[in-house]
């Protein structure tokens, strides 16, 4: 027999008979929310309440699925991390705030494209992987041409609109499908421009699927948890690398000194969860 479900808040745990409608009807109540209703005046199931990003994000991984033996092990090194690395590296904070302000409303239209260059070569806090695509399209279209194009970039990331979620704002810029967006200023360098403005959310660990070095690789390395690919449907880019990253976040958990701290023990970790054999650390 099939179970009676609430059809306001779908639950099917405490459903009982209230009572009988002038019709003969039966009316039922769920005892979770209160809702009255009858069976008979039913005559479809209503469509779900959820939007397509919605049902996307409820598909994604979750802390609450790591294996407890092996979240337990990466505790004991995320022990021994912090007993030998207790401060991040204090040069990284200053840079990120040098470019905070430089990426606000007013720093990136006054700022030089120089500046804008160096933040997509130098490496201070974060691996920004090979740079030869950035550094061609830059001398093919010129420092005017090269630097209006990031600005364009950084200011749709940081402050686009408000109902396109920031990961799906990184998908569009990654995509580049009309192609007025700079070369070589993808999905790292986008994601380095997130870490500088949320440095409590974003780790710099930069790119989702990057062999070795990507978010995917070390959340089933480190926390046993496969990741999809990216899809052109539900699953985009940009939202793979913004889910992982606040999965990542929140699985390594408290005791570190901002995300920069976080991202040092998270790499330092990938190579010796699987292969050292852990010590407790008194």
């Amino acid at each position: 027999m099939a179970l009676i479900s609430c059809f306001a808040c779908h639950s099917d745990n405490d459903i009982h008979l209230e009572g009988t409608a002038p019709d003969g009807s039966r009316i039922l109540r769920c005892g979770d929310c209160g809702h009255t209703w009858s069976p008979s005046a039913v005559t479809a199931t209503p469509a779900s309440t959820r939007t397509a990003y919605e049902m996307a994000k409820g598909r994604f991984a979750t802390a609450e699925m790591v294996d407890p033996a092996r979240m337990a092990r990466v505790e004991r090194l995320k022990k021994q991390f912090l007993k030998r690395n207790p401060e991040p590296d204090a040069e990284v904070a200053e840079y990120w705030e040098r470019y905070r302000r430089l990426f606000s409303t007013e720093g990136l239209a006054a700022c030089d494209p120089r500046d804008l260059r160096g933040f997509a070569t130098d490496r201070t806090g974060a691996n920004i992987g090979n740079t030869s695509v950035f550094n061609r399209g830059w001398n093919r279209l010129g420092a005017e041409d090269a630097a209006a194009r990031i600005r364009a970039s950084v200011e749709f990331l940081v402050r686009g609109p408000e109902t396109t979620p920031v990961e799906d704002r990184l998908t569009i810029l990654i995509e580049d499908v009309d192609g007025t967006g700079m070369p070589g200023f993808k999905e790292a360098l986008l994601t380095k421009v997130l870490c500088v403005m949320e440095p409590d959310r974003f780790l710099p660990i930069l790119t989702y699927g990057t062999e070795d070095s990507g978010k995917r690789e070390l959340i089933e390395t480190m926390y046993g948890l496969h990741l999809p690919k990216p899809d052109p449907t539900s699953m985009q880019i940009g939202r793979l690398a913004t889910w992982s990253n606040d999965l990542l976040l929140e699985l390594a958990g408290e005791g570190f000194e901002g995300t920069q701290h976080a991202a040092a023990f998270l790499t330092w970790a990938k190579d010796r969860v699987s292969h050292t054999a852990l010590t407790a650390v008194r």
